[in-house]
């Protein structure tokens, strides 16, 4: 059992990662969003990321597999090992944080411009992927094996998830301007964010081990990372504010 002081550095290390990336694209928006809703936006990110646990133990439980091989799992505590358990897992994430905004951010008059929707949405994606890091560096062995651990998944999983979710955040924004398809645009957003995100996983699992899972992975990141700095210019030059209906 840790002691208390070594505990909270995990924590501390564990959260570290998402906080980093949350500054670092806080800064592009224009006009900033306040900070206690983009903290109530990456809490509940934290907060509902137990869902995700819960409906991948009932895939496996209606699958019936039990694989013991855990290395993209949710969390990284549940088991899962085939491309179709890896699909499922990618798009309950992405579902699961598109949830955290709808709660709190949706109908809130503070959402009152179409790039505000990609930067809750990576707000969320990190309040979810700074619980996932956390829970993994506690199974980790000793502070070097931590922090090796923690650079990896900083350039890695947790990058991912901010991506992933800016990339449905785009579309969000896009609703803003085309009302009468909102519903479809948010379900492509949904959709094109599962399939990055399960590509990334699929990458690991097939290359595991290897160098090449590595440089596929860099890759598909900055290639997403460049497209998302595209999005946000994009939307910064359509500067519109307007009520989202919901």
């Amino acid at each position: 059992m840790p002691s208390f002081p070594y505990s909270a550095l995990l924590i501390f290390l564990g959260f570290l990662p998402s906080l980093i990336w949350l500054n670092f694209y806080f800064r592009e928006d224009c006009h900033p969003e306040p900070k206690h809703l983009l903290t109530k936006v990456f809490l509940m990110g934290i907060i509902i990321a137990p869902l995700a646990v819960l409906f991948q133990w009932l895939l496996i439980k209606c699958s019936g597999s039990f694989s013991l091989h855990n290395l993209c799992s949710p969390l990284g505590i549940l088991p899962g090992s085939s491309p179709e358990f890896f699909l499922w897992s990618s798009f309950v994430e992405e579902l699961i944080k598109f949830y955290a905004i709808k709660l709190i951010i949706m109908n809130n008059a503070e959402f009152d411009e179409p790039i505000d929707a990609m930067i809750y949405m990576m707000a969320a994606a990190l309040g979810f992927a700074a619980i996932e890091n956390t829970l993994i560096v506690f199974q980790t062995d000793g502070i070097a094996m931590t922090v090796n651990t923690l650079i990896l998944r900083f350039i890695g999983a947790t990058l991912l998830h901010a991506l992933a979710s800016g990339l449905l955040g785009y579309f969000i924004a896009i609703a803003w301007f085309f009302q009468n398809h909102r519903k479809k645009l948010i379900i492509t957003g949904l959709i094109l964010a599962t399939i990055f995100h399960f590509a990334f996983n699929i990458i690991i699992f097939t290359f595991e081990g290897q160098i090449s899972a590595l440089l596929y992975t860099t890759s598909l990141l900055l290639g997403i990372a460049f497209l998302i700095s595209i999005l946000f210019d994009k939307l910064k030059s359509r500067h519109v504010q307007a009520p989202f209906l919901s």
